[in-house]
């Protein structure tokens, strides 16, 4: 995975953690929600909805990974359905969180995982809250993020100097919102939207746990129109997330 190139300096953390909107404070934890979804899975649409529910939620980041195990499978008379945002990369992904949460790289849709922690089925709205509330209490780090644009269009990481060993910095580029008509597969004649398609995810650099400032220039971002970011940090690859925030949206390419 490629590694981009950002500037590093000592910073005072002057917020908490950056919002939807910008880099606005909330005194709720934040926390990230990653969906693992496909549109050829009859079970996945209820969750994607729920999904579109929570990205608009200050207090959570929700990021939905297209998987490509079900582009492989044909569905009788109405045959295959490739999934347009689906990578391998996405799929890889969602099986190492299963190693790390359920010590096995078996893999389902529709499944959420909470703060790269816990799992559950993503249509299991009620299951979701209260692992949403468990990991809010738990006694694992947590460290404020602050995401801001800067003066060329670019954004400033803020990190404050609050953990003992150190994470990844991880930038996440995702479409805000798509819909699909699907005409073949298990979900053929439906209509789905999609919330926060994730297209990249790029390492940004090591953080050693120290009061720190990562600059991202406009190019870096590579935003495209109809896209938006969040940054995540994050040890393992993937393990918990011990923080996030999505960035700005005045960093938005204009619509087309």
């Amino acid at each position: 995975m490629k590694t981009l190139r950002v500037a590093f300096t000592g910073l005072a953390l002057l917020g908490l953690f950056g919002t939807h909107a910008g880099a606005e404070s909330t005194d709720k934890p934040i926390t990230v929600i990653e969906l693992f979804t496909s549109q050829g899975c009859y079970s996945c649409p209820p969750a994607e909805a729920y999904l579109g529910e929570l990205a608009g939620k200050k207090d959570i980041v929700a990021l939905e990974y297209h998987v490509d195990y079900w582009d492989r499978l044909n569905y009788g008379r109405h045959g295959r359905w490739k999934d347009a945002f689906s990578t391998p990369e996405m799929t890889q992904r969602q099986r190492s969180y299963n190693l790390a949460i359920r010590n096995t790289g078996n893999v389902y849709t529709p499944q959420m995982v909470i703060d790269g922690r816990e799992e559950a089925v993503g249509s299991r709205r009620r299951e979701v809250r209260n692992l949403v509330k468990a990991v809010r209490k738990d006694d694992q780090p947590r460290v404020s993020v602050q995401v801001a644009e800067d003066q060329d269009g670019g954004i400033a990481i803020s990190l404050p100097g609050e953990l003992q060993d150190g994470a990844d910095v991880w930038l996440v580029t995702f479409i805000r919102e798509r819909t699909t008509e699907v005409v073949r597969g298990e979900n053929h004649g439906k209509t789905l939207v999609s919330h926060n398609i994730v297209r990249r995810v790029q390492h940004v650099g090591a953080w050693n746990g120290s009061t720190a400032k990562f600059n991202l220039s406009k190019s870096d971002l590579k935003l495209e129109p109809g896209q938006g970011c969040a940054i995540l940090v994050q040890n393992d690859r993937p393990g918990p997330v011990l923080g996030a925030a999505y960035c700005p949206t005045s960093v938005d390419p204009a619509s087309s």
